[in-house]
């Protein structure tokens, strides 16, 4: 009996992990912080321990084949639908950070943090920050 009580508890505990993790995992919605106007879906996605984002859809037809003027680097003057705007992000407890986002309409990489809302596992946080300088905006799940 212990034995298979051993097991049922592994178990729990490694499906926890996994789902904890998952959850953050899939499509969301961007919303614009301004006009509320659903803006491209994000795909957020596993590689290797960290979490990365990309941009899967724009979802106004006129703004499809934008170019990321403002971005450095090699993502200057890139499609923006497509691009991996979110990179390596690493769990802490319920949230994800250690990673950047990158602000596609200015170019600017930030420090970010993601999680899943306590209270509605359809929404995730998606905070960019400098220093003690922040903005979170709502994501929802699709």
């Amino acid at each position: 009996m212990n034995f298979f009580r051993i097991i049922f508890i592994a178990v729990f505990v490694i499906t926890g992990t996994v789902n904890a993790q998952e959850e953050v995992l899939g499509k969301w919605k961007t919303i614009d912080d301004n006009t509320g106007k659903e803006r491209s879906i994000v795909e957020i996605y596993k590689n290797g321990d960290k979490i990365f984002g990309k941009i899967e859809r724009i979802l106004d037809e006129a703004e499809r084949g934008n170019l990321c003027e403002e971005c450095k680097g090699n993502d200057h003057n890139k499609p923006i639908e497509g691009m991996v705007i979110i990179k390596g992000l690493e769990k802490d407890g319920k949230e994800y950070e250690d990673g950047t986002i990158l602000d596609p309409e200015n170019g600017k990489v930030y420090r970010c943090k993601i999680w899943v809302d306590e209270g509605d596992p359809k929404i995730l946080n998606v905070r960019g920050y400098i220093a003690f300088l922040y903005r979170t905006q709502q994501w929802i799940r699709m």
